[in-house]
């Protein structure tokens, strides 16, 4: 039975909290007796979160990482902070810049002018200021602005998230429910090491409430997968056979370009598992693992007592919508 209001003295503002990771993080942080305050630019897509908590536990507030006022009173009264907000692709007002290295400068420095020194900033693994991406770039000009303005915050950079919502397991599953051939971009070589959603959260919460301050996380899963071997578990989680096409790198940014043209002459009315962006392509020329440093120094999941939980014993269980009869297609043998 939920309690007739909530008591607690600790309040954790959450930016990006309505989102993939945000979602996640919140339940995990309402488990732990926090206050979460979610602040959204659409508050209203956070409301589903409530029944979470107990009655009282969880709220959410409009705030937008592009005006400094928004942020400011969205931490009025906070303990702690943890920041979520990202973008994959750059949209209008929505940039990289602006998004996530500005807005994580606003949000730093919000904090900073709160008193508030408990601080966790989520990056992602490719966040260098040497990258050919504006979205590594960005991630890393975004740690930077962080780092300067709060010493003490914790980073946590993430290989790709998957979970049940997410945007790369469910993307590819249905595009292999329409097309009959599936792009193995410069070959399909790149390396992943997919992470669940679930262990990042907790992860974040670890950071949140224990120790290195200062320091920059990696989360990475326990296995390391190439883009064609992701690509042929997806298919074979939903019963599908399909031909891989390789695509170098070069002929990848073309035809990113021409999805980027088409979304614009559209309206945005491209649909979404059609949708490529040349930053993207960029991003697919380097590894996406957690490096050797931090895995030496501890600072992984495995270092915050974390076992992550690999993809074989996830995915199945929210991709079996994406096979030809859904739950009732009979179980896929070796």
């Amino acid at each position: 039975m939920h309690d007739p209001s909530f008591q607690s003295d600790r309040i954790v503002t959450v930016f990006g909290g309505s989102g993939f990771v945000g979602r996640h993080l919140v339940k995990a942080l309402a488990k732990k007796g926090w206050r979460v305050r979610v602040a959204s630019r659409r508050p209203d897509l956070a409301f589903h979160l409530q029944p979470s908590g107990k009655v009282g536990q969880i709220h959410a507030v409009q705030a937008n990482i592009r005006y400094p006022e928004s942020i400011a009173a969205a931490l009025r009264g906070s303990d702690a902070v943890i920041n979520l907000v990202g973008i994959l692709a750059a949209s209008g007002q929505q940039s990289f810049d602006a998004v996530q290295a500005q807005g994580a400068k606003f949000v730093a420095e919000a904090a900073a002018q709160a008193g508030i020194a408990s601080f966790v900033h989520m990056s992602a693994i490719g966040a260098d200021d040497q990258s050919n991406s504006d979205y590594g770039r960005s991630k890393r000009l975004g740690e930077t602005y962080v780092q300067t303005l709060l010493p003490n915050a914790k980073i946590a950079r993430a290989s790709i998230i998957f979970g049940p919502e997410d945007g790369f397991f469910n993307r590819f599953a249905a595009l292999a429910r329409i097309s009959p051939f599936l792009p193995l971009i410069g070959g399909g070589k790149t390396l992943f090491q997919p992470v669940y959603v679930a262990d990042v959260a907790e992860g974040l919460v670890r950071l949140l409430e224990g120790e290195g301050a200062g320091q920059i996380y990696e989360f990475g899963g326990p296995d390391v997968l190439s883009f064609k071997q992701i690509l042929s578990m997806i298919c074979k989680i939903t019963g599908r056979s399909r031909m891989m096409i390789n695509i170098p790198f070069a002929a990848a940014h073309y035809l990113a370009l021409g999805t980027e043209i088409a979304e614009t002459v559209s309206l945005g009315l491209l649909p979404s598992i059609l949708r490529m962006t040349r930053d993207q392509v960029e991003l697919l020329k380097q590894d996406n693992l957690v490096s050797p440093e931090a895995i030496q120094h501890k600072l992984t999941l495995a270092g915050l007592g974390i076992e992550a939980q690999s993809c074989e014993s996830i995915v199945p269980s929210y991709l079996y919508r994406f096979r030809k009869t859904g739950q009732f297609e009979a179980p896929i043998h070796e």
